[in-house]
């Protein structure tokens, strides 16, 4: 029995290993593997590329703030109010700038791995312009002014393809309401294919105050909807005009519609509906610079 054991004995429980190498078999040296969850973990802490339009950490908003660039908001993160009152936020009230206080979370998640203590911006591309401004260069050219106003557009992609067709038919300037419209960004500057460079942007507090506003200035206010009174093609799209795009789900909102002096339809044979906003948009501006050279070159005759 005991001879079994001892034939058995290198195999056996409890028996010791031999650890000697192996003649010509060398020992490799010793190196301790993380674990794949560690890895991976260590690869998904690396920082990714921000988007063009998206500024992170105080240093570079308030830096941002102070230079005067364009801003379309600031979201910072719930329980730091103390830290950001003194700067950031004095700075935003000042320049009328949105501030938005948001889980930290949130932050983290867009900052993708980047170090942003608690603060993130998203920057607009070119900067915005006063009314004001857009009024004071029709004036300059000797023209009417043509402006295109859009009611809480929310797709970057017809924004910037609006700005795309307002630079090719004359449009003096568009206006956007801060809130609840989305602002220019990265996509909308993709989209326009250089447009937004060309074609100056406001931003409007209440829509309809400001429709009056204009309208007090002589301006004409020309909206869009399926149940206008006329064609698109038998209105006059022409003198001091601003036109109004509605946004992609409900159209023209009520209050808008009744500031509009006149509502426009355009007729449709198939089976859809609606149109999507900028193809509608751009549509009608083309018509109103159609009408507008055509009475130009009559003058000149």
């Amino acid at each position: 029995m005991k001879d079994q054991e001892k034939k058995r004995g290198l195999g056996g429980r409890g028996a010791k290993e031999d650890r000697r190498p192996r003649q010509g078999r060398k020992e490799r040296p010793f190196r301790e593997e993380k674990p794949a969850r560690f890895q991976k973990e260590h690869r998904q802490s690396a920082p990714q590329e921000l988007p063009d339009d998206v500024l992170v950490g105080r240093n570079a908003v308030t830096e941002a703030l102070k230079a005067g660039r364009g801003i379309n908001k600031i979201l910072l993160a719930e329980g730091d109010k103390e830290a950001f009152s003194s700067e950031i936020l004095n700075l935003a009230k000042e320049r009328k700038i949105i501030c938005q206080f948001v889980e930290r979370s949130k932050i983290e998640a867009l900052a993708a791995g980047h170090r942003h203590q608690g603060v993130l911006a998203y920057a607009a591309p070119v900067e915005y312009v006063e009314l004001e401004d857009i009024l004071a260069q029709a004036e300059a050219k000797g023209e009417a002014p043509f402006l295109l106003l859009l009611d809480e557009l929310e797709d970057p992609h017809n924004l910037g393809a609006l700005l795309r067709t307002a630079d090719a038919t004359g449009v003096h300037g568009v206006l956007i309401p801060k809130h609840r419209s989305v602002p220019l960004n990265a996509t909308v500057a993709k989209t326009s294919a250089g447009a937004i460079e060309y074609v100056p942007v406001a931003r409007i507090g209440n829509i309809a105050q400001t429709l009056k506003a204009l309208k007090e200035k002589g301006f004409w206010v020309a909206g869009a909807d399926m149940d206008g009174a006329q064609a698109y093609y038998e209105a006059d799209p022409t003198g001091a005009l601003v036109l109004v795009v509605g946004s992609e789900g409900r159209g023209t909102s009520r209050l808008t519609k009744e500031a509009c002096d006149f509502i426009v339809s355009m007729p449709m044979v198939g089976h859809i509906n609606s149109l999507n906003a900028s193809v509608a948009g751009s549509i009608l501006m083309y018509e109103s610079m159609r009408q507008r050279l055509a009475k130009q070159n009559a003058v000149e005759k």
